[in-house]
């Protein structure tokens, strides 16, 4: 359904930094610059875009927007958290763990980027 996920940025090096921490923690390369000055992550088919707002007002987070990463096992989740922590991103909500939900359990974690989006590393199953 979706091509591509964009996310505005007021600090685009600082998102280089938290991004290609978090994204190497996947197994995913770094980010690409294009000539806009906009930050692209590809991997596993997918693609988040990190850009200066083009309207020139300052970029702000979507209250109530959250942005899942798959992950192979509760490892991964654990290095992700820890890179963006690491690299100017901060924990929210509950630390890293087990959540129960109508699908059965999942094992997470939640980071706000440097800029204040939400985001989660999320592994399923065993």
């Amino acid at each position: 359904m979706f091509t591509h996920v964009m996310l505005g940025s007021n600090d685009i090096a600082r998102s280089k930094k938290f991004y290609d921490a978090v994204f190497a923690a996947l197994g995913a390369p770094a980010g690409t610059q294009d000539p806009r000055g906009r930050l692209i992550y590809a991997h596993n088919g997918g693609r988040l875009l990190i850009t200066p707002p083009i309207d020139g007002k300052p970029a702000t987070h979507a209250n109530g927007g959250t942005i899942g990463f798959a992950t192979t096992g509760k490892e991964m989740v654990e290095a992700w958290h820890k890179a963006g922590v690491e690299n100017g991103g901060a924990t929210c909500e509950d630390p890293p763990g087990v959540r129960q939900g109508p699908a059965g359990a999942i094992y997470l974690a939640y980071l706000r980027d440097p800029d204040g989006n939400k985001l989660a590393a999320v592994h399923r199953g065993g």
